[in-house]
C-alpha cells in the first residue's frame, strides 16, 4: 500500500497529492478504476482511455449519456500520436503555444482509443492539463486518461475535491485532494478535422489567443461539422445547472441593471432569498474583479448558492471578450430563463 496517508468516505479513497498517493492512484487507473484529479480548469474523473470497461464506468458513475464524448488527457506532446492519427500541423503549432493548458483539440481518433471515449465517432478530443498532480498521475499510469468533469451529469462542474465528494463519494474509487482549480471553467475545444478550425466549446483559452497563433479567424460552432452527434462535451445536453432557478439578464448595460434591481426588490418583498451573480446592487455594476476572477468563482458560486438556502439566482450578462465567452456559454446553459432587454 505504500507510505501515503489516506482515508475513505463511503468506499471512496481520499488521497493526498504526494508521490506515494499518486502512485496508488495510477495503479487504480491501470487496473480499470476511476480516479478524480485536479486540473487547472475543473476536477476531472479519469479512467484509462484504452479500456472500454473502465470508460463505461465513467458514464455510469456520472449518469452521463453515452453519446456525450469525453476528453483524453496526456502528460506530453509526444504521446499525441498514440491517441490520434493524421494529425495536422496546426495541432503541433497550437500544442507548442498552449500545452500544457486549457485547450482540447478534436482530431482523428487512433484505433487504440476506446470508441466509447468518442461516443462512437471517428474523432477524439485531446489535451494536456496544466496541473502537476494531473501530469504526474498520467505519467505514472503510463496511459492516456479519459476524463470529463468529476460531477453528476448536468450539475455545476467541481472546482474543489469537496465538490467531487458531494457528488460522487461511493461511486468512484479515489479522489486526489488538493487546492481548488484556478481557471474554473473547462477547456476550450477546437475542432481541427474541418477545413476551417472551429470552437465547439468556448473555455479557458480565448478565441482571440487561438486566432493570434494561427493567424486566421476561427469559427464558433454549435455542432460537429460531420454529424448530428456532438463531437465535444457541452454541445448537446443541459450542463452546469444549479438546483435552484437561475435567471440570466442580458442586453444593454443600463437596461439589464435596471431589471436586476427590480427583480431583486420583487423577490425580496415576497420573502424570497435571491443570490446575485456578477452584479452588485449597491454599485449597480458588475462585481469588482476581471473576467478571469468571475470565471474562477462561477461553479463554486452556483454550488454555494444551492447549499446556503437561496431561492433563486439573479445573474447578469458579462462581456464576451476573453474568458467572457466561456462564462456566458455556461450561464446560458445553466439558466432556467433568459431575460433579454432590447435597446
Amino acid at each position: 500500500m505504500g507510505n501515503y496517508r489516506a482515508r475513505r468516505i463511503k468506499g471512496t479513497l481520499l488521497l493526498s497529492s504526494e508521490s506515494p498517493s499518486i502512485k496508488k492512484a495510477a495503479s487504480i487507473l491501470q487496473n480499470g478504476g476511476l480516479v478524480a484529479f485536479p486540473t487547472e480548469t475543473v476536477y476531472g474523473l479519469g479512467a484509462s482511455a484504452l479500456d472500454s470497461s473502465a470508460v463505461k464506468k465513467i458514464f455510469t458513475a456520472k449518469g452521463r449519456p453515452a453519446d456525450n464524448p469525453l476528453i483524453v488527457h496526456l502528460s506530453a506532446v509526444e504521446e499525441l500520436e498514440s491517441v490520434a492519427q493524421n494529425i495536422p500541423d496546426q495541432a503541433y503549432i497550437l500544442a507548442e503555444s498552449f500545452w500544457p493548458g486549457p485547450l482540447s483539440l478534436v482530431l482523428e481518433r487512433a484505433p487504440a482509443v476506446s470508441p466509447l471515449v468518442s461516443a462512437g465517432l471517428e474523432t477524439v478530443a485531446v489535451r494536456m492539463p496544466d496541473r502537476s498532480e494531473a501530469l504526474n498521475l498520467i505519467k505514472e499510469a503510463k496511459l492516456p486518461v479519459a476524463a470529463p468533469s468529476a460531477n453528476l451529469s448536468g450539475s455545476p462542474s467541481p472546482t474543489t475535491y469537496k465538490h467531487v465528494i458531494d457528488d460522487l463519494a461511493g461511486k468512484i474509487d479515489a479522489v486526489i485532494m488538493s487546492t481548488p482549480c484556478a481557471i474554473g471553467v473547462e477547456s476550450t475545444v477546437l475542432d481541427l478535422t474541418a477545413s476551417r478550425p472551429a470552437i465547439l466549446r468556448p473555455g479557458g483559452l480565448s478565441k482571440e489567443s487561438l486566432e493570434k497563433v494561427l493567424g486566421m479567424s476561427i469559427a464558433l460552432s454549435g455542432k460537429s461539422h460531420a454529424t448530428h452527434l456532438p463531437s465535444s462535451p457541452g454541445m448537446k445536453y443541459r450542463h452546469y445547472k444549479p438546483r435552484i432557478p437561475l435567471l440570466l439578464v442580458t442586453g444593454s448595460p443600463p437596461g439589464r441593471k435596471k431589471i436586476l434591481r427590480e427583480l431583486a426588490a420583487y423577490y425580496g418583498k415576497r420573502g424570497k432569498k435571491a443570490a446575485l451573480l456578477n452584479f452588485d446592487l449597491n454599485q449597480h455594476t458588475q462585481r469588482a474583479g476581471d473576467i478571469d476572477e468571475i470565471a474562477s468563482k462561477l461553479y463554486y458560486s452556483l454550488r454555494y448558492f444551492d447549499n446556503k438556502g437561496y431561492d433563486l439566482i439573479l445573474a447578469e450578462e458579462t462581456d464576451q471578450a476573453g474568458l467572457g465567452l466561456a462564462v456566458m456559454n455556461r450561464l446560458a446553459k445553466a439558466a432556467t430563463r433568459i431575460i433579454r432587454i432590447l435597446d
